[in-house]
């Protein structure tokens, strides 16, 4: 028998209107999202359902409305009595995976997202930062690369292990910018730049960082229900201490997710359910091996089906 891994994504996968059919349907739903208004002192729901579109990719705004989305969808999937054997998440979606695995509840993960937006826009000022995905290029020769244009003053650093042939770098807009000319010495056929408010997981996120930890500590963590693959490590962590330590350096360390996925796959995870808004993690796994099951649950109509194939 198979194993089943819940995936949830993060920033990017955002679009006006996403959980508007769970809310609509879920009393659940609808006591969590004015949970999270009221936790955040302001409508996030009103924002989520209506937008406008540049409020929500307001990095402030993305991660707590992302995190509320994929746990409305994860409240419909419970309702049918199915539970992951593993749990991860994509940067922001860490903290999606936590709350399932029951080390965080919603209430207290809302406002921690809600600061970290603001601890990562506040970070660098506006232009300072970018980041860039790289296609085709090889792990080792990218880093050396980056390492050497990081040497001449011009930060830039590998910031998301996505798939084979898909890295995202991240850094000083001169250091990513000199990459992405350079590209080809790294064996990559082209950098695509990214729409982002910042140098998210490079080393110029450090001071976000350290504001978070202190944040964190206030928080109650809990020893997880099920194990919660960590983006640093793409191993799981079971400690409450570990993982609040892991979170910390998630802000301005790699996400491991090629390692983290093809780990799970090594422990006999033969199907992953991405539950949140979009697709991309989704893509991402198939790209990793085209051999496992990937489902996507971004409705309540996909919550429905779900049962008859998991």
């Amino acid at each position: 028998m198979g194993k089943t891994a819940f995936i949830f994504p993060g920033q990017g996968a955002q679009s006006v209107g996403m959980g508007k059919d769970a809310y609509d349907a879920l009393p659940s739903v609808q006591d969590m999202f004015e949970t999270a208004d009221d936790k955040l002192g302001f409508s996030l729901s009103s924002i989520i359902f209506n937008g406008p579109d540049a409020e929500l990719k307001q990095t402030v705004n993305t991660q707590p409305a992302l995190l509320a989305t994929s746990l409305a969808y994860l409240e419909a999937i419970r309702g049918k009595g199915i539970e992951p054997d593993y749990v991860a998440g994509h940067s922001l979606g860490e903290y999606s995976a936590l709350v399932c695995a029951g080390v965080l509840s919603f209430e207290e993960a809302v406002s921690i997202v809600r600061a970290r937006g603001e601890y990562m826009e506040a970070a660098v000022p506006g232009g300072q930062g970018a980041m860039a995905a790289v296609l085709g290029a090889d792990r080792d020769a990218l880093t050396t690369l980056c390492s050497g244009i990081t040497a001449e003053g011009h930060v830039v650093e590998l910031a998301n292990m996505n798939c084979p042939g898909q890295i995202v770098i991240s850094g000083s807009a001169q250091g990513v910018a000199a990459a992405a000319e350079r590209i080809k010495e790294a064996g990559g056929k082209r950098a695509i730049p990214l729409e982002v408010s910042g140098p998210f997981h490079s080393s110029l996120m450090k001071e976000a960082a350290n504001r978070l930890a202190d944040k964190l500590e206030q928080a109650s963590f809990h020893a997880p229900s099920v194990p919660v693959v960590a983006n640093v490590t793409a191993r799981p962590v079971d400690d409450a201490a570990a993982i609040r330590g892991l979170l910390v350096e998630q802000v301005y360390s790699p996400v491991l997710w090629q390692d983290s996925v093809e780990w799970m796959i090594s422990q006999g995870v033969d199907t992953f359910v991405e539950i949140g808004p979009g697709s991309v993690l989704s893509g991402l796994i198939k790209k990793i091996d085209k051999s496992v099951k990937v489902i996507n649950v971004n409705s309540l109509d996909s919550v429905n089906s779900l049962e008859t194939v998991v």
